[in-house]
Order: C-alpha cells, then sequence, then structure tokens
C-alpha cells in the first residue's frame, strides 16, 4: 500500500473516530471530581476504547502490508 494512501485512510478513520465521539460525548466509564473552581476529568474509559481501535487499526495495517 502507497504511504498516500494509508495517509488518506487513516484521515478517515480520524475523522469517523472524531465524529462519533462528539456524538457519544462522555463514555461511562470516564471519571469526574469537582472541588470549588478545580475540576479534574479521568477518560479511562475513553482511554480503553481508543486503544482497542488504535490496537485494531495497527494490526490490519500491518496485516495487509
Amino acid at each position: 500500500m502507497q504511504i498516500g494512501k494509508m495517509f488518506l485512510l487513516l484521515g478517515v478513520v480520524f475523522i469517523i473516530i472524531g465524529t462519533i465521539w462528539t456524538l457519544i460525548g462522555k463514555l461511562p466509564g470516564d471519571v469526574t471530581f469537582k472541588k470549588g473552581n478545580v475540576t479534574v476529568f479521568f477518560p479511562i474509559m475513553t482511554s480503553i476504547v481508543v486503544s482497542i481501535v488504535l490496537t485494531i487499526i495497527f494490526y490490519l495495517f500491518s496485516k495487509f502490508r
């Protein structure tokens, strides 16, 4: 696969993921602490989902290369 086609495909995948992420918003496993003027956000479930998706994408790229 040519590098240009790979970057084009990766860009389309990121656009799709970004659109879905915007529509879904915060996932149920994400933790938020608020105390006064300080807010701390730990996106635990979002990190797990992104990790799984990237693992699948990189696996497919390595398999079809």
